[in-house]
């Protein structure tokens, strides 16, 4: 669980730095360079050679789904939304963890789904709003498809990475890039005008932070903490973003935010990692 909490903290930076730097570029576009520093990042440690052809396709098509196709539409949701909302509209994300998961395994964890469930209630208590824009359903519908390719990634990533026990994640990883890479490659073939794009060098800067460290290292430790934690944890923190984005919101870009409900919150995602590490062992009554 630490390395998902430290990587929610360096996420956490991630969207005031993609609304307040690189509005009006095309969200392909950032995809595809932010996705390619993190694939350059992690290619001197790919050890293709250890990797049984079938696997290496797997892997490829996971990082396709779950970064590059989820990129694409979680950066077009910044057309319609506002920073804020882009924050709000993940919440959905340990829900579909959970509702995913159970149709895989055609078991239902009602601890982990609950934990679930209370996740988006924490997250909700401080991001809930009464008066969405104009463009919010067309945002919401990019959020929304973007948080099923997540989950589905980190969900087929955990059962692929059973199957390779003799090779270090580090070997492996930059398969997931370049299969995110082409994703992103594809969509920006109808969406991108690579001839006319011009960028300031704040601008390259910012996408080469988000390439190697948001997404290069930050998607490493994420799927790496994913195998680590069950399920049910798995689906809470992955909202754990949410209140730590907030936090960062109003220590270093001057935002305002309601403390009572972050607080209140943060005090409810607590329980809910409780409740999906069963930490109340205690309870005379289990929820299995």
């Amino acid at each position: 669980m630490p390395l998902l909490l430290l990587t929610s903290l360096v996420w956490a930076f991630s969207y005031g730095l993609i609304k307040g730097q690189l509005a009006g570029i095309d969200a392909a576009a950032i995809a595809v360079m932010r996705l390619a520093c993190a694939a350059l990042a992690f290619l001197p440690f790919l050890r293709i050679r250890l990797i049984p052809l079938r696997h290496a396709w797997r892997l490829a098509v996971i990082g396709a789904v779950q970064f590059g196709i989820m990129y694409v539409l979680y950066l077009g949701a910044y057309v319609f939304l506002e920073a804020h909302e882009v924050v709000l509209f993940t919440i959905f994300t340990p829900v579909y963890i959970a509702l995913l998961d159970a149709a895989i395994e055609r078991s239902w964890r009602w601890r982990h789904i609950l934990a679930a469930a209370l996740s988006f209630a924490g997250a909700g208590v401080i991001l809930w709003k009464t008066a969405p824009s104009s463009d919010i359903a067309i945002g919401f519908l990019l959020m929304q498809f973007s948080n099923l390719c997540f989950a589905a990634g980190q969900l087929a990533w955990r059962k692929e990475r059973l199957r390779l026990p003799q090779i270090k994640e580090g070997e492996m990883f930059a398969l997931l890039y370049f299969g995110a890479v082409a994703a992103a490659l594809i969509a920006s073939c109808f969406t991108t005008n690579w001839l006319e794009l011009r960028l300031t060098m704040s601008q390259f800067g910012v996408i080469v932070y988000l390439g190697v460290v948001a997404s290069g290292v930050g998607f490493f430790w994420w799927n790496l903490g994913a195998t680590k934690v069950n399920t049910g944890t798995l689906a809470v923190m992955n909202n754990a973003k949410i209140p730590v984005g907030i936090l960062v919101s109003l220590l270093f870009f001057g935002e305002n935010a309601n403390l009572p409900r972050l607080i209140l919150s943060g005090g409810i995602m607590l329980i809910a990692v409780g409740l999906a590490e069963n930490w109340f062992k205690s309870a005379s009554t289990k929820i299995a």
